[in-house]
């Protein structure tokens, strides 16, 4: 699980990919957030729940976005989801809290920054859970305005429109592309787009995990030859002509042992049948038993 909480997080933690997540998904693709700007913060936050116990919850990726001079404007989180979750509100609002709490700490701090989470939903299915946090309610008649509420923000990466996806620079752009592709052509889809993957192992790890196709774990040595999807096609399909030649080669020699078998078998059967006289029954008795 640790493996693969890692493997989905490594490409949207680089700067340039996720200031281009931002930029596309928040301000269709204008250049606002500067990957320059952009600063890690910590994806480890501790609470003390009702049990007395001390907890820990951990973000997928979190930012902190800056102006010239290091000036915070932001903070600016990622979240992965393979699939829809219904409690998602309520998770989102523990990861902004403790945000929040953080700065609370932080006594030179004069103004608060306000915190952001984007929730990239990479399923073939759109969200159909709940997006704010009373959804999640059954609120008494005359207490609904007085419970907070708290919105969540989702994006479908499957189902985004050619536009969205133009909006893209980075990887991402890439990645969006395939399972845009890959929803509408199930899996028969065959990658196929020509654009230069700069983050080739990050991008590689990413679909493995989002799709569970180990498939795209492609050996040290063939990433140093796939620059492209269409690159990743063809390394697919030549490791697949190759276990399909191995598993031939593997099969023809179990048929080769069995026909063996069988011709012994039979002579050695004949040969009861013939010197001793016996039925073939019998015969076939005797010749199972030397020959196990």
């Amino acid at each position: 699980m640790a493996e693969k909480d890692l493997s989905e997080k490594i490409l949207l933690n680089y700067n340039d990919v996720f200031a281009d997540i931002a930029n596309g998904l928040l301000f269709e693709g204008r250049d606002v957030i500067n990957p320059k700007t952009l600063e890690d913060k910590l994806v480890h936050a501790q609470y003390k729940a009702e049990d007395g116990k001390l907890h820990e919850e951990e973000r997928d990726v979190f930012k902190k976005i800056c102006r010239e001079f290091g000036i915070e404007i932001a903070l600016c989180g990622l979240e992965n989801q393979t699939a829809p979750f219904r409690l998602m509100p309520v998770r989102i609002i523990g990861y902004d809290g403790a945000a929040y709490r953080a700065q609370l700490l932080n006594k030179s701090v004069e103004r608060i920054v306000p915190v952001i989470t984007l929730v990239l939903n990479f399923s073939m299915t759109q969200w159909n859970e709940p997006l704010s946090l009373k959804e999640l309610m059954k609120i008494p008649e005359g207490l609904s305005e007085y419970v907070n509420d708290y919105k969540i923000h989702v994006f479908d990466i499957a189902w985004l429109s050619e536009e969205e996806i133009a909006r893209f620079r980075s990887d991402f752009r890439i990645v969006a592309n395939f399972f845009s592709k890959k929803r509408l052509h199930g899996d028969d889809y065959i990658p196929d787009d020509p654009s230069v993957i700069e983050h080739v192992d990050a991008v590689l790890k990413l679909l493995a995990v989002m799709t569970g196709d180990r498939r795209y774990e492609l050996s040290v040595p063939e990433r140093k030859e796939v620059s492209t999807m269409c690159d990743v096609a063809q390394r697919l399909e030549d490791r697949g002509i190759a276990i399909g030649r191995a598993e031939g080669r593997a099969e023809g020699r179990a048929e080769g042992r069995a026909e063996e078998r069988a011709d012994t078998f039979e002579r050695v059967t004949r040969n009861y049948m013939e010197r001793e006289n016996l039925t073939r029954a019998q015969a076939e008795e005797k010749a199972k038993a030397i020959l196990r």
